[in-house]
């Protein structure tokens, strides 16, 4: 799980119920890159946050997709978020699975999470749009 103050965490769920945690481990940004690495997970986050260095106003957040959404078990295109917003989705993380660039027939799912980019207030309005429609 990687935090926006920048911490990383390696969360262990427990098999029978995959909503409770068992257990949770701090990671430093090296223990971060290997387990990345191991996974074979790509680091869009930490790299839009070298992004966010260079360009003044823009954010990244990560939303969930809460199981009320109306936009669950439906494709990306139909909540029209860059239309809508100016703001893109770049990622959709799923099961500890990155899905890069994902298009607008790609499903969402209840507890997707999803990496957004665009301005403050833009990706808002995508919170909004992903909880409320």
């Amino acid at each position: 799980m990687s935090h926006r103050t920048g911490r990383r965490d390696l969360v262990i769920y427990d098999k029978e119920d995959p909503d409770a945690v068992c257990q949770t481990v701090k990671l430093n940004d090296e223990e971060a890159d290997a387990l990345a690495e191991l996974l074979g997970a790509p680091r869009i986050v930490a790299r839009l946050n070298q992004l966010h260095q260079q360009v003044e106003g823009l954010v990244s957040v990560q939303l969930p997709i809460p199981a009320g959404s109306p936009y669950a078990g439906r494709p990306m295109g139909e909540a029209r978020v860059r239309t809508r917003t100016s703001a893109s989705i770049v990622a959709v993380v799923r099961s500890g699975q990155v899905f890069a660039s994902p298009g607008p027939d790609f499903p969402f799912n209840a507890g997707d999470i999803v990496v957004v980019v665009g301005g403050e207030e833009s990706t808002a309005e995508v919170a909004d749009i992903l909880a409320n429609g």
